[in-house]
């Protein structure tokens, strides 16, 4: 192996074997290596590299071999959560197309739910609009909401197409709306957040004849983990964990978290969130679920990194989910997510 080989090979493998361990070890790292999780799934490609490179020596061949096997392993994760159940061909088919209606009678009800980080109320109302309407949304929810972007929601007509609305307008980033075709009910907020974090109750109709279904919805906007408020961003990742295990702990129903959580798949704060805790259930993360590992959501609005998962929609196991989609937004750095859930009646 040359020089300039083994150079190269160092070079490649040492970052990646020493945010390997980060990635492996569940432990409060500090705020630089929390930032430099978020991009773990793209250390896949110098890991790849590393191990096609000629002259390798038999250590080098298996450092990369085993960092490239850890990468590969992190990407398809076997404990990443699934649905238990999945709808028919029928219904999913449907899903696509409808943002409610009945999969099967007296079974479930279908409901199209999409997210979106606005960025101070810059994003571009037009467009959200148009994404509501063509894939027929019965349920948004806007972080970093303001009243100039409310305004603008409504002259451009969101406000018949999702007639129900719990809003709470803030500066810059404090802010969020939950918009719904059906009937929404306040029913507490995450306690001790910078960011408004409102905990919903929807009620669908259209499970069967005579039942409906309940949805437990709860609109999040994590802090960011930035300068010296990574334990803030710690703790509104554990408080939402605990309103998950709470719930699913006493059985509570459905359950919908959905939003900017500002944390990855990597990140084992996320992760310990989607295991809900001591005799609780293992939430599911629809878009990992759908293996979108490589599918980012930020940043949207051309800075030079590369793109991470930070916006999520988080379901009880037993909702299956289909069309997961992301899209970009005009005026905002993050994407919007959206999928349809198959609700149970009475759930």
């Amino acid at each position: 192996m040359t020089a300039w080989a083994r150079v190269l090979a160092l070079c490649i493998l040492l970052p990646v074997a020493a945010l390997s361990v980060f990635r492996a070890v569940p432990a409060e790292w500090p705020t630089t290596v929390v930032q430099l999780l978020s991009f773990t799934p793209w250390l896949v490609i110098p890991a790849a590299l590393a191990l096609a490179l000629p002259g390798r020596r038999p250590v080098v061949t298996a450092a990369a071999g085993l960092l490239l096997g850890a990468q590969l392993f992190w990407l398809w994760a076997p404990d990443a959560g699934r649905a238990d159940t999945r709808p028919s061909d029928t219904g999913q088919a449907e899903a696509g197309r409808a943002g409610t209606a009945a999969s099967r009678p007296g079974s479930a009800a279908q409901l199209t739910v999409m997210s979106i980080n606005s960025l101070f109320g810059r994003a571009d109302a037009a467009e959200i609009v148009r994404l509501v309407r063509e894939n027929r949304v019965g349920l948004l929810a806007v972080q970093e909401h303001t009243q100039a972007l409310e305004d603008r929601l409504a002259a451009e007509g969101l406000g018949k197409l999702l007639p129900h609305r719990i809003s709470n307008p803030g500066k810059k980033a404090s802010g969020s709306a939950t918009y719904s075709k059906h009937p929404l009910e306040a029913i507490g907020l995450v306690p001790d957040t910078p960011f408004r974090m409102p905990t919903l109750r929807l009620t669908l109709s259209e499970a069967g004849p005579g039942t409906a279904a309940t949805l437990e919805v709860t609109n999040v906007h994590a802090f960011p983990p930035v300068h010296d408020r990574v334990g803030q961003w710690r703790s509104d990742l554990a408080a939402l964990g605990r309103i998950a295990a709470r719930n699913g702990a006493e059985a509570r129903g459905s359950q919908l978290l959905l939003g900017d959580f500002n944390a990855t798949y990597d990140h084992s704060e996320f992760r310990r969130l989607l295991d809900g805790g001591p005799g609780s259930r293992k939430l599911v993360d629809v878009g990992m679920a759908s293996g979108t590992r490589f599918t980012p959501t930020w940043p949207m609005d051309g800075q030079a990194l590369p793109g991470v998962t930070i916006d999520h929609l988080v379901t009880s196991p037993h909702i299956p989910a289909s069309g997961y989609a992301v899209h970009r937004v005009t005026g905002t750095d993050h994407a919007a997510v959206l999928a349809t859930l198959h609700i149970p009646a009475g759930g």
